[in-house]
Order: C-alpha cells, then structure tokens, then sequence
C-alpha cells in the first residue's frame, strides 16, 4: 500500500469491538476483571489486558499502533507531549554520570532540556554541526546515545542519518531521532538508520492545533551493550526489545507521562490526513520560499531553494520534500515585528504544523532564554521571521508576505 492507503487500511487499524470506524474514546481510569487471579496475570505482564490508563489504554493502543506500522518500528510508546517523548526516551538508556551527543542547532526546549539534565548528572556534548568526524570526535567512554533531530526547527539542518548512524553503532551507542518536523510522510529514519524515533504528535501528526502529545518508536535492531547500557541489563532476555520493554513497563509507566485518551483519538483522526496535508504544506512552502527569495534585501531558508547549503538531502533522504517551516531574514528587529504585525492570514502563534499558516518572532519567544551562540547555531537571529505553512490557496499565501515585506520596506521601517 502507498502512504494515504496505510493511513487509512494498513494492518493497524483494528476492528473495533462495535464496528467503529475510529477507535472509541476510553475515557476511564481503570477497567474491571472477573477475577482477581486474572488481574493478577495482567500487572505480571503475563496476559494481555488493561489494567489502569496510566500504564496503557485501548484508544493510546490504537494510536501508538497506527504510528508504529507508518515508521516500520516493533513498537511504540505514546507520550503527554513531545518534551515528555524526549525526556523519556532520553532516561530510558541514561543516568547520572553519563553523556549525550547533540548537535547545537536543536528546538529550544530540546536544548532546555539537556541543562536540566545537567543537575540529574547527565551531561550532554554540542557539537556545532553533527557529521562523522564530530560525532566519531566527542565519543567517549560515557557516551550512551546520540541525539539530533532529521530537519532542526528552525535551523533546517539536515541529519546524514546514515553516516552518522554508522559512526554510533561502530561504538555501540544508538542514535535517536526527533522527526517532528519532517514527519513519516517525508522521511523514514528507521529505514535510514536510526534507532529510535520521536515526534511531537503536536505538530504535524496532529495537524488541528487541538491536543498535546508525544510519541517514541522504537526500531528494534540495536544490539544493546549491557554492560555499556546498565540501565536496561535487567531487560537483557529481551535482547533487541530492551529499550522498548523498559519503557513500557518500568521508566514510562513509573513516571506518569501518559497520553490522555482523548488527545489519542485526536491525533488518529488528524493522523487520517497527514498525507495530503504534508503535500500541500510543502508545495505551498516551496512557492512561499520562491516568492520571498525573490524580494532584493531578504535572505530566505528553505531546504528546496537550490542554494541551500542542505540541498542535497532534499532527494537523498526527504522524497525531494522540504518540510513546512521556513525562515525568512528582513534586516532588525522592528521590522521583524512590522512585517509579522502587517500579515493578514498568518496566525502569530508559537506551534508549528498547523493547516493554518503561522509565524513568530524567535529570538524573542522560543529562544528567549537561550544564549547568543545557541541561537545563532539555531539559525535564529533578531531579524528572523519563522513561518509555519499552512495549506492556505498558495496565491493567497504569497500575496499576503510579499506585501506585507514591501509594505514595511515602503513605510521606511528600520
């Protein structure tokens, strides 16, 4: 089956116990047995059940099953958010005393995460720009996963998954991939080479704007270390299942950061047209990229303009796609501002894969609290517009941010 055939009639999409054509909302705290001798079987993992929505539930099954077979994993764990997703998949193969590889660029609250981690004795290396060499260069001893996100938001990096892939699994540490941005629709990092996968079900996945939530897919091909992987040794009779396992049942079950049942149903119906919004999204953003591009004075990221320094990737691993974000450069700050002020069907708001087109300001929001360096290594500069594209009639799009430059650049704002 192609992409929007799967969506909507691939394996996972189970019969539902009344002939439901979407799983049923299972908006219920626990669910009841006939006997205690069965219940019992159930908390030992022994028999298949639910037994508490903390621990699992009917309509996150549903979804987290939906995710799995569109990423090619063994299994899926689904989250509060994305951050929650992150910090999950993070803690599920390291403790204190031990390092993280990431690459500078990342979202601002990846980047706030890895300090807090700071205080748990997790430390995490930056390296600038993540390839081979600087990966294969800040690998020590302690170095338990590689982290780095397919397209960075809003730098619009590109992650050679393979390569970099290679150079983790030659030192037998696992690379884990934030795929928020490009989505299962553009890319598939486990077919790359990643381990892990995560997305912000938030975004894309989602679509509406209507409900938070985070998902880990995991891949099952790492040949877990045990001795390097402590954390997951008492899952060792799971071999390549470890990670997955732990999760499940220790680290996300113990920590509570559960998906509620109704953003699940949520996001299965967002889920049903992811295919044919990504379509539209990156088609629009494309004309968008060109239409700006060709305003003197602008400098404009994204990844299908053929200048881009990640044009490459385009083919190699994105389907010739470039995503829904794209940032655009104006010249200061204030005009920044008047330029955003002047847009009509832009939204300013601060999430991203919306089908509504929206823009912020980043270096005074998302990046607020991040240093210059981090920024910058972001691609976020105090001239920076990032925009989010929506499905919005393209002409409309274009019309709507080139007069709202002009209009700035006529008035004389600084």
């Amino acid at each position: 089956m192609e992409f929007n055939t799967k969506l909507l009639h691939g394996k996972s999409i189970l019969s539902n116990p009344a002939r439901e054509i979407l799983p049923p909302i299972s908006q219920v705290t626990a669910f009841k047995y006939e006997s205690m001798e069965e219940l019992e079987k159930v908390f030992l993992h022994k028999s298949m059940g639910f037994a508490y929505s903390r621990i699992g539930n009917p309509t996150l099954s549903a979804f987290e099953q939906r995710i799995n077979e569109l990423e090619g994993g063994v299994g899926a764990v689904s989250c509060s958010s994305g951050m929650s997703a992150i910090t999950t998949a993070l803690l599920g193969v390291c403790s204190a005393g031990d390092e993280i590889i990431a690459c500078s660029g990342l979202y601002g609250g990846t980047i706030s995460l890895f300090h807090d981690l700071e205080k748990f004795g997790i430390h995490t290396v930056f390296v600038r720009e993540m390839t081979p060499e600087t990966v294969r260069a800040a690998i020590t001893d302690r170095t338990k996963v590689v982290f780095g996100e397919l397209i960075s938001n809003p730098a619009l990096k590109v992650l050679d998954v393979p390569a970099v892939a290679e150079v983790a699994h030659e030192a037998k540490i696992p690379l884990f991939i934030d795929s928020t941005t490009a989505t299962p629709y553009i890319a598939k990092p486990l077919a790359l080479g990643a381990d892990v996968v995560i997305h912000s079900t938030s975004k894309y996945i989602n679509g509406g704007g209507n409900s938070i939530g985070g998902i880990i897919v995991d891949g099952g091909k790492m040949a877990w270390d045990f001795e390097k992987h402590s954390v997951l040794a008492p899952f060792k009779k799971y071999a390549k299942r470890a990670f997955l396992i732990r999760l499940r049942t220790d680290l996300w079950e113990n920590m509570g950061g559960c998906m509620a049942p109704a953003n699940a149903f949520l996001n299965c119906i967002g889920l049903d047209t992811l295919g044919i919004r990504m379509e539209r999204i990156c088609s629009n953003a494309d004309r968008l990229a060109r239409a700006l591009a060709a305003i003197p004075g602008i400098q404009v990221n994204y990844l299908t303009l053929e200048d881009h320094p990640y044009h490459v990737y385009v083919e190699k691993e994105l389907g010739g796609l470039g995503g829904g974000i794209l940032n655009f450069r104006v010249g200061s700050k204030e005009k920044a501002f008047a330029v955003i002020d002047a847009l009509k069907y832009a939204l300013i708001a601060s999430n991203i894969g919306d089908i509504r087109t929206l823009v912020i300001h980043p270096a005074s929001t998302l990046y607020i609290h991040t240093s210059q360096e981090e920024r910058e290594a972001a691609g976020v500069f105090e001239d920076t517009i990032r925009v989010s594209v929506g499905i919005e009639d393209a002409e409309d799009l274009v019309n709507d941010f080139v007069s709202a430059v002009q209009s700035v650049s006529d008035t004389g704002e600084a």
